[in-house]
């Protein structure tokens, strides 16, 4: 499948996230979805997003927005790696990355690449990141794995798409709050 871009369909996956199986995109569309393709819960930066997100959460909610995080993690990771925190949103389970590879979501040809030239932002948000009480935590899937990101309206109509070209190449969260 090409790129998703904007005014075409999300495509109706089958998914499971760390709580519940056999989900479809159909089924759990309200108001604007946000997936949030990160890369691996173990990812110190990926972990610091899944907090940030879930900090602001109220702020998606108020705007009729969801948000579903997409990670290459089975659910035993995410299940342990998050035993302690009460999450208000999902985490879609694809350690298959057969998610990725529908959307096109391509790795990047190297770390090299992976990086590109936002190390001092994440060398920067990997410092938030420790300071918050993270730290790496297991390797999984493809470790040159790039994000993207996606929000749908109500009826699978993708609204925005971003492909990260690195790591780092991704809207924080008042940039998608404000495309909400």
């Amino acid at each position: 499948m090409p790129k998703l871009n904007i005014g075409e369909q999300m495509p109706d996956f089958k998914f499971n996230t760390a709580k519940k199986n056999d989900l479809y995109v159909h089924d759990i569309l309200k108001g604007k979805t946000v997936f949030w393709v990160l890369r691996y819960i173990g990812c110190t930066v990926c972990r610091y997003d899944v907090h940030m997100i879930a900090q602001r959460y109220d702020a998606f909610k108020e705007k009729g927005a969801q948000v579903f995080v997409v990670m290459q993690s089975d659910r035993e990771h995410v299940r342990k790696d998050l035993q302690e925190t009460a999450l208000p949103f999902e985490i879609i389970c694809d350690e298959d990355q057969a998610i990725y590879h529908l959307l096109n979501i391509e790795p990047a040809v190297s770390m090299e690449a992976l990086l590109g030239d936002g190390l001092e932002k994440l060398q920067a948000k990997g410092k938030a990141a420790a300071e918050a009480g993270f730290s790496h935590g297991d390797y999984e899937g493809n470790e040159q794995q790039l994000p993207a990101m996606f929000i749908v309206d109500e009826n699978g109509k993708v609204i925005y798409a971003h492909y990260a070209s690195a790591i780092m190449d991704m809207p924080g969260i008042d940039e998608v709050l404000a495309l909400l």
